[in-house]
């Protein structure tokens, strides 16, 4: 571990959900301190997020490092939440009769899940009666999906991270990192401080702050995902509506306080930045539920939009940079950074202490090279 002069052990920072779970996984152990942009934690992404934990969502590592979440979102430590995390619900890729093709390849993949079932067009008529007759000829049915407390799952981990003594900086965007001798002198707007090792969970800014440190480039991309509230149908059987998503993501929905979340599932590419909904994004999101679905949009409530940030084969990014010493990567998570928060939180606390990865993340069938900084395909 770094020398006990500098300030602090660990920097960790952006403290949106990945910054909070790595910083709590590693405070129980060594001095952290959570540098924050913004004036409250979560601010972007984090706090913009429809999310479901979903173990068939994803590229493989996602898939492996969600079903390593599970036993946390199921067991968290006592007095982490007052409710629990997770609250079942089904899902349904659907596909209409020209994406057959994608209903097929994602059978194919997912043959080895206990929790899906294919249905055909009738099949799927008789359970999401909301549906347009003869929009879709099949679907993937899932049984194993939830949808997550995002906001009880952050505010724990800030908790757990504050209760063992951690440093939380807010309004403090990082302007400079320097290299020293035995880690990092960091300059923000709120000072200066060291640390022996920097973790980067800056989301949408980590190749921004990459950047600063000299570490290579990530080839990471923030996308645009808007979302908004509509009214459901009269008499809409809501309680036992599905999360509903395209096969190819052209659209989801899903039941959400007595409305419906629509989205147009889109990913349009921005520069990191507070990202506002667009208007062409929401007309399109509207014709497709609305060609998709026996749903009629009449009034549109609280539109948003969040940044999803990717490299080039959606894999997160986790590991210490082949460039710069006491520099780990924790970015790239995409759309699936608050499914798969706990396992990745776990799997990065291990490697910056120098611990072996946990066993129940192994056991999962993660290989750790599918996540590496500078691994073939990322786009780095």
């Amino acid at each position: 571990m770094p020398d006990k002069q500098q300030d602090y052990d660990i920097a960790v920072v952006g403290a949106g959900i990945a910054g909070a779970s790595v910083a709590a996984e590693l405070a129980a152990s060594v001095r952290v301190v959570l540098i924050e942009q913004e004036s409250q934690p979560g601010y972007h992404t984090t706090g913009r997020s429809a999310a479901v934990y979903s173990p068939i969502y994803g590229p493989q590592p996602i898939r492996a490092l969600t079903r390593a979440s599970l036993g946390f979102f199921e067991h968290p430590p006592e007095g982490f939440a007052d409710h629990p995390l997770l609250s079942p619900i089904n899902a349904a890729f659907v596909a209409r009769a020209d994406q057959t093709a994608s209903l097929d390849a994602m059978e194919k993949d997912l043959a080895d899940a206990s929790t899906v079932k294919r249905l055909d067009g009738a099949e799927l008529t008789e359970r999401l009666p909301l549906l347009r007759v003869g929009y879709a000829a099949g679907a993937i049915w899932d049984n194993g999906t939830s949808e997550i407390d995002v906001a009880a799952l952050h505010q724990g981990y800030l908790r757990r991270f504050k209760a063992s003594g951690g440093t939380v900086l807010t309004n403090a965007p990082v302007t400079g990192l320097t290299p020293t001798a035995d880690g990092w002198q960091i300059a923000t707007k709120k000072g200066e401080l060291t640390a022996g090792i920097v973790v980067n969970a800056a989301g949408a800014w980590a190749d921004e702050v990459g950047k600063m440190a000299g570490a290579e480039r990530i080839g990471l991309v923030p996308k645009r995902r808007t979302a908004l509230m509509i009214d459901p149908p009269e008499g809409a059987d809501l309680e036992n509506l599905p999360l509903v998503v395209d096969v190819d993501e052209q659209f989801y929905l899903k039941p959400d306080a007595g409305k419906l979340l629509i989205s147009p599932a889109n990913e349009d590419p921005e520069p990191p930045c507070d990202v506002q909904p667009d208007e062409m994004d929401i007309a399109i999101c509207v014709d497709r539920i609305e060609r998709a679905f026996q749903v009629s949009v009449r009034r549109i409530e609280n539109p948003w939009a969040g940044l999803r940030s990717f490299v080039a084969d959606k894999c997160p990014v986790a590991g210490f940079s082949g460039q710069v010493e006491g520099f780990y990567w924790l970015a790239g998570q995409g759309g699936y950074g608050i499914q798969s928060a706990p396992g990745l939180a776990q799997f990065a606390a291990a490697e910056v202490m120098g611990q072996p990865i946990p066993a129940h993340i192994l056991a999962e069938r993660l290989d750790p090279d599918t996540i590496r900084p500078g691994r073939k395909g990322s786009g780095a």
